[in-house]
């Protein structure tokens, strides 16, 4: 467990928001998982390995989105579920990377998680629309490593 959590009640309040909001938007499933450092050498490795442990494969399309993030590290990954990597283009989150690392630059990591995950439950809706008997599958909580 992470000896003092890196966001404040308040940040953590907009990402947990955040995580509702995406996903009253589609069907899709979205995680983020925090610890202070990779305990392996490939980033998105240990977010697969992660993905398993956390269950995110149980949802019933398989589309399970994990933020994974290394804070110490400075190191982070998205990886989606297969039912979502067997319909989306190649190299789907990019983009969602691309606007996370913009805010991370200037320090603003609750923000940049806050903004990935709106844009990741921006992308999922067009694969994964919200269906009126859409159940929340999976946690929205923050998980925490060690």
């Amino acid at each position: 467990m992470l000896g003092k959590k890196p966001f404040n009640k308040i940040e953590e309040q907009l990402i947990l928001s955040a995580i509702k909001a995406a996903e009253n938007n589609t069907s899709g499933e979205i995680r983020l998982h925090i610890e202070p450092r990779c305990k392996t050498d490939d980033t998105y490795e240990r977010a697969i390995d992660l993905f398993e442990e956390l269950g995110m494969t149980e949802t019933k399309d398989r589309n399970g989105v994990l933020i994974y993030m290394a804070i110490d590290d400075k190191k982070f990954a998205i990886i989606g579920d297969e039912g979502i990597n067997d319909v989306v283009p190649e190299n789907f989150w990019n983009n969602t990377k691309d606007l996370m690392i913009e805010q991370f630059k200037q320090g603003k990591i609750a923000q940049g998680l806050v903004a990935g995950i709106h844009h990741a439950g921006e992308q999922l809706k067009a694969f994964f629309p919200y269906q009126k008997d859409d159940t929340n599958e999976l946690s929205d909580d923050i998980s925490y490593g060690s």
